[in-house]
């Protein structure tokens, strides 16, 4: 391995701190110096294995190997040795492929094959199919279908489970509700103090301690026997043991890797946890949710076979958590402490979950539908064609529009925070700020009662829909009535390429959109004009010292304004605290805005005052969704990027796929534009989160410079024209 220093045989090894032997020798195989250059082969290997390094700690050297042969070894390998050698060799790679091919097959096929055949015979309902669940398992129709819908039934089963983990995780440390941490405490309180009888009698202290630890009933010694189980664990725990524990419980481990059998007994867990739990939450619910609504004469609500699963289970997690409701009330009066609580608990993780598809799924879904509805005339559809394309495409249509529904919900979330570094601290109290650290959206469903988060949701239906007839309804019956034939919308590049209604949402999310938040230019004169419209309109109804708050004011003039102001941020009404924002909102990134409240001076009639600027916000907001939808937007140079990404894809990749060779291909110059906005921004992201070159640095310069700072002969010489050529020559190339 490495050359031996005879004349150092007297050190130690820096390791184990033992001498040399002629079986143990010592080497040298770094740069260090002193007593601590010499190590056994051994405990070097052993060190290297459990450090997972290749350098010496030390001296940074990276240690090699080399073969040491025995003096009698011969100079060639005799013939049998060789192929012997090359024996096994093949045999451990044939023994690997097969571990590996077996592993493959258990995570990708049996466990998702297994959930698959396993929730189609729960579903289907009949006795004659969970009999026949073995034969089904092993079936070989289907496969790779079965597999695939294994895999979403798989992926559905980790997230439940990852999220009760992650919800247990939030009641541990932020506590339970009110009336469940009371209920705890009051059980509690009970099992520590002694019954009153035991305060009149004549006995002994001593006496009553004994009684009261030996009497079950009192239970006096339970708070002691916690704290000592508790000081116990301390003191068995051991950090050596838990870092050996997590080091043998490793991925390669967990999946079977590392070459050991042990992941059949993972692919066990797995399969029984998944089918657990799919009969937990989903059979069970699906069921209950079934009979309920048979009971109660609901049935043909929810006829459509698209959603009628979903929509069954979801009312069955409603009945459920009303049964849980009163199952726990009956417990209290009962007095079956350790079952109240566990009922609370289900009762709390049922809340949270409903909470949570509320706010995430349906309300998004709401707002997108009702966006749809309000700019059906502009965009020259009806109710029925959106109904005949639910028909069509059901899954499409609810995905694209609960889309819609979630960016409205998102950009109408950062403009009420560009609004908050406007306004004064204290004008929007009855918002709840989404910037404020303590803002836990999972802690206040879990302690607030369920119905303040449904007046919640209904303000924020209100507020947000009354919006989108503002922005979008209103100004559309405008221009009908002012201007006849300016609308609907119809952009043709030809007589025969009419537009897509899905290029112009394209456009929006993709282009208009965006450039409000990833530009700070465009997000400082969004401020400026806010501003500038602030102060024109405290001007008119003299509110300055209440809308803007920069307004100097005396002593007396703050002390008398602080009494009737409203109320802080914090301590809003129930139903107007974290009312117009409802899901989502915690992914926003804007900097932190202004929170508290500041004194103002408080001006006469203002209550009058405050209506006229919900009139004159109103207006507002109807005149400038009227001016962008009738302005024309002019075409940018930039345009041109996208057409030729759209046109390489094209006929690199759809045009040879889909052509014959003995067909001529059409192109769409439009729908080719709208691919290529997608494509120009996802290879403009992977050029700026990839290695610095000539590009980055372009792109990076011109993202800083911004509109205001553009330079369109560096733009043009450094980005435009390279990036044109080489599309442009590959278009040709491949025309």
């Amino acid at each position: 391995m490495f050359k031996m220093d005879e004349s150092q045989m007297q050190d130690i090894c820096r390791v184990c701190r033992s001498e040399a032997t002629p079986e143990k020798p010592l080497y040298h195989p770094c740069i260090c110096t002193g007593s601590i250059k010499f190590i056994h082969q051994e405990c070097l290997l052993q060190w290297l294995k459990y450090s997972r390094k290749e350098y010496c700690e030390l001296c940074n050297h990276r240690f090699s190997f080399m073969p040491i042969y025995s003096p009698d070894m011969p100079k060639r390998l005799p013939i049998k040795d060789i192929f012997s050698g090359l024996l096994r060799s093949l045999g451990t790679a044939v023994r690997f492929w097969l571990h590996y091919t077996l592993v493959a097959v258990a995570w990708l096929g049996v466990v998702p094959l297994t959930a698959c055949r396993i929730y189609r015979c729960l579903f289907t309902g009949s006795l004659s199919s969970i009999l026949s669940l073995p034969l089904d398992i092993l079936s070989t129709e289907n496969v790779f279908s079965d597999s695939l819908y294994g895999c979403c039934v798989v992926t559905c089963t980790l997230c439940a489970f990852i999220s009760l983990v992650w919800l247990r995780e939030q009641i541990l440390h932020g506590g339970g509700p009110e009336w469940l941490e009371q209920e705890q405490e009051a059980a509690l309180h009970n099992m520590i103090d002694p019954p009153a009888e035991f305060a009149n009698n004549n006995i002994q202290p001593n006496a009553q301690q004994n009684g009261a630890e030996n009497d079950d009933e009192i239970g006096g010694n339970g708070n002691n026997e916690v704290n000592n189980g508790a000081q116990a664990d301390v003191n068995n725990w051991n950090p050596i043991e838990w870092d050996h524990a997590a080091e043998e419980l490793t991925w390669e481990r967990l999946l079977g890797l590392d070459g050991s059998l042990v992941f059949l007994e993972h692919v066990f867990w797995v399969v029984s946890l998944n089918t657990l739990f799919i009969v937990v939450f989903a059979f069970c619910p699906y069921h209950i949710g079934q009979l309920s609504l048979s009971c109660l004469g609901f049935k043909e609500l929810t006829t459509a076979p698209e959603f009628e699963g979903l929509l069954t289970t979801l009312f069955g997690y409603i009945n459920i958590g009303i049964v849980l409701a009163l199952l726990h009330g009956a417990a209290a009066l009962i007095r079956l402490n350790k079952t109240r609580r566990l009922v609370g608990i289900c009762y709390v993780v049922i809340k949270v979950s409903l909470l949570s598809v509320i706010e995430i799924g349906i309300f998004p879904l709401v707002c997108g539908w009702w966006l749809d509805i309000c700019s059906l005339t502009m965009l020259d559809a009806t109710i029925h064609d959106r109904e005949a394309g639910f028909r069509l495409a059901p899954g499409t249509s609810m995905f694209i529009h609960w889309l819609a529904g979630m960016v409205y919900v998102f950009y109408f979330a950062s403009f009420i925070l560009l609004l908050r570094e406007v306004l004064r601290p204290g004008v929007l109290w009855f918002l709840r700020n989404l910037n404020d650290p303590d803002f836990n959206p999972i802690q206040e469903m879990i302690h607030s009662p369920i119905l303040r988060h449904i007046r919640r949701v209904l303000v924020s239906l209100v507020t947000f829909g009354t919006t989108i007839l503002l922005v979008v309804w209103l100004p559309v019956r405008i221009i009908e009535k002012l201007a006849p034939g300016f609308l609907p919308y119809h952009v043709v590049l030809s007589s025969e390429m009419p537009y897509s209604e899905l290029s112009l949402e394209l456009v929006l999310l993709q282009v208009v959109l965006p450039a409000l938040l990833e530009q700070g230019h465009m997000r400082q004169w969004l401020k400026f004009f806010v501003r500038a419209w602030c102060i024109g309109v405290s001007y008119i109804l003299d509110i300055r010292s209440y809308l803007l708050g920069d307004v100097n004011i005396g002593e007396q003039e703050s002390d008398a304004a602080a009494a009737p102001a409203a109320p802080v941020e914090g301590d809003a009404p129930e139903g107007f605290q974290a009312g117009a924002l409802a899901a989502a909102h915690q992914a926003l990134f804007q900097p932190v805005s202004p929170s508290g409240f500041q004194p103002y001076k408080r001006p006469r009639f203002l209550p009058f005052k405050i209506v006229c600027l919900i009139f004159f916000i109103c207006i507002s907001l109807t005149l400038g969704s009227l001016i962008m939808i009738t302005v024309p937007v002019k075409m940018r140079l930039g345009a041109v990027y996208p057409i030729l990404m759209g046109l390489l894809l094209d006929l690199i990749l759809t045009v040879p796929a889909r052509v014959a060779l003995n067909q001529t291909p059409l192109i769409s110059i439009w729908q080719d534009w709208a691919i290529g906005v997608l494509l120009t921004k996802t290879f403009c992201a992977v050029v700026l989160v990839g290695p610095n070159w000539w590009m980055k640095r372009v792109i990076e310069q011109v993202y800083l410079g911004g509109i205001r700072n553009i330079n369109l002969q560096s733009i043009f010489m450094d980005l435009c024209l390279p990036v044109i050529i080489v599309l442009g020559l590959s278009s040709l190339y491949h025309i």
